[in-house]
């Protein structure tokens, strides 16, 4: 744990400078914001992950994670918060009875799935992701939350590619000022 916060100023140029551009990947024409580097660096990812808990310390009973990269932030969030770690998988990677949800990428589709019993009732429930894009994925994941019985209460991301407009899109299902950006490009 941090002795002292790192002034938002920082932390931003820090987050920034350690997130590469993979052009034309996954598929010609997108430009893939890949965080390995911000990862491997042990001052960058602790940063990162102080950052995220003080924003959710003691308003949140569970931290959920969007597959794949949101698990590598989300888990260490929940364990600073001292609150629960809960999945969000992609379709068929869940053992026990899920609720899905599919929704339209900006290169494809997909379906993610959760576990019916992830939440308790009422539960407080913040997501966390890598990267915002158009919003599906995260839009998705509100579904799944409320559908299992609980509430999201914030949505935060590492990144966000405002010129894909996915904060306009989750702003009928999240109140305002609930999703909060490190980066908006």
């Amino acid at each position: 744990m941090a002795d002292e916060a790192m002034p938002d100023e920082e932390l931003h140029k820090l987050l920034e400078s350690r997130i590469r551009d993979v052009p034309d990947w996954p598929q010609p024409g997108v430009v893939f914001k890949d965080i390995s580097p911000l990862l491997a660096d042990p001052v960058a990812f602790a940063a990162l992950v102080d950052a995220l808990a003080e924003r959710c310390a003691g308003r949140v009973d569970k931290v959920v994670g969007i597959e794949a990269r949101g698990f590598i932030l989300a888990a260490p969030v929940a364990y600073r918060a001292r609150a629960g770690f809960v999945p969000v998988r992609k379709a068929g990677k869940l053992p026990c009875a899920t609720f899905a949800q599919s929704y339209e990428l900006e290169y494809g589709s997909a379906t993610l799935e959760v576990h019916q019993d992830a939440f308790e009732p009422g539960d407080r429930v913040l997501v966390i992701d890598d990267v915002l894009a158009t919003g599906g994925t995260v839009e998705a994941t509100i579904d799944l939350v409320g559908r299992a019985g609980a509430e999201v209460v914030g949505v935060e991301v590492l990144l966000e590619l405002g010129f894909l407009n996915g904060r306009a899109r989750l702003a009928p299902v999240l109140p305002e000022g609930t999703l909060e950006s490190f980066i908006v490009v």
